[in-house]
């Protein structure tokens, strides 16, 4: 069974960088398009970004376009999201997901979730 483990979360200043991590148990993540998504006190679970199985494509909400970037390695069984230039209203707790697909949807179906870590931006 594919299970996610996140990591990378924590406190930062508006303008900050952080970088999560997310480490696969499985044989093989090559058949999975992962994902970010994140949710907010009183708000929605929302995707954030994902990347296909090969890593060639990839998707972000417009409100981290330019500011976020989502990265894999395969050999690694790893997925990264790189965040820049941090707000306010970017804390939320985020979450490591796979997809059924091997193709890139940022609102698809999920067919594993991590357990979430959390991303506080705040001065």
């Amino acid at each position: 069974q594919l299970q996610l483990v996140e990591s990378g979360g924590g406190l930062v200043q508006p303008g900050g960088s952080l970088r999560l991590s997310c480490a696969a148990s499985v044989f093989t993540l090559d058949y999975y398009a992962m994902g970010w998504f994140r949710q907010a006190p009183g708000k929605e679970r929302e995707g954030v970004s994902c990347i296909s199985s090969s890593g060639g494509s990839t998707d972000y909400v417009d409100s981290v376009k330019g500011r976020f970037t989502i990265s894999r390695d395969n050999a690694e069984k790893k997925v990264y999201l790189q965040m820049n230039s941090l707000k306010p209203e970017d804390t939320a707790v985020y979450y490591c997901a796979a997809y059924r697909y091997t193709y890139c949807s940022r609102n698809g179906r999920v067919d594993a979730w991590g357990q979430g870590t959390q991303v506080t931006v705040s001065s």
